[in-house]
């Protein structure tokens, strides 16, 4: 695993963009995924098991609580799999990993909690073709005939609608990465898909002959505050990353928070204007 330590936002775009030249189509593309948070020692660890390490049978349970005290919202919802999609999205402790395709919006969740900018922000790059090595030989399959790396709804329900069927398949661990329908516009605004591990004891990163398949950017304390601003000018925002009237009001509410005197006291530079609308 391969860490990268940027200075500013300069270096953080060479960072992100480097090695996406396909010289093979003349074009920028890349088979990595993203996923930013706010301090660098936080592991790839679901929040399932952050939350649920005394007992991780509440799986099922939360599950099947989310489903029958959200009819409302989700009676239209007929794939488990969809329904773990937004459960993640809502915040119910699942065995998920949220992940973008946008290595700025990763850089959003590096940088959007204000309460953690003493402390080093961290953006996971992951290498889909790498990580699909170990995946068991019908899925790599069921990949290849669908010309991609990432798996649809489609292709879960395919394989079964519950957490069993993926463990009928291999008594190895193994992970995969989906992506949901958009059925919510923060997935769709994110540009965002999912890791699943079939055994929850077991995390992404701990999976035999991954370890080249991630690289981690650093976003140190003393540039967090600059990476966050200009992300602000290109509009990625709380904004655009919750639609909505929360997205709105902590978007404002970081907007005016005093965090320039407080973090960026090493710049001698006097803005010219206070206006912040």
């Amino acid at each position: 695993m391969r860490d990268v330590m940027i200075r500013n936002w300069d270096e953080l775009q060479s960072a992100i963009f480097d090695g996406v030249w396909d010289a093979d189509i003349l074009r920028y593309r890349d088979n990595r995924v993203y996923r930013g948070m706010s301090d660098r020692d936080w592991g790839l660890v679901p929040s399932l098991n952050r939350a649920c390490a005394h007992d991780m049978t509440l799986e099922k349970q939360m599950l099947r609580s989310f489903k029958k005290y959200g009819y409302a919202d989700l009676q239209h919802v007929a794939s488990f799999w969809q329904l773990l999609a937004m459960a993640q999205q809502y915040g119910l402790p699942t065995r998920l990993l949220d992940w973008t395709y946008s290595p700025l919006v990763a850089a959003h969740f590096a940088t959007e909690d204000q309460e953690s900018y003493d402390r080093d922000g961290i953006i996971w790059c992951a290498h889909i073709d790498r990580i699909n090595r170990q995946l068991p030989d019908n899925l790599k399959t069921m990949l290849r005939a669908e010309r991609g790396n990432i798996f649809t709804m489609e292709m879960l329900d395919r394989i079964g609608g519950n957490f069993d069927a993926l463990q009928e398949i291999s008594s190895q661990p193994y992970a995969l990465f989906f992506e949901p329908a958009s059925a919510v516009n923060r997935i769709a605004n994110q540009y965002a898909l999912f890791s699943l591990c079939s055994d929850p004891l077991v995390t992404i990163s701990d999976l035999p002959g991954t370890a080249d398949a991630f690289r981690r950017i650093i976003i140190p304390a003393e540039v967090k505050l600059e990476i966050r601003d200009k992300l602000d000018y290109i509009n990625i925002s709380e904004r655009m990353i919750y639609p909505g009237l929360d997205g709105i009001c902590k978007w404002i509410t970081r907007r005016y928070a005093a965090l320039g005197p407080k973090y960026n006291r090493k710049h001698s530079e006097t803005p010219s204007s206070g206006r912040q609308e």
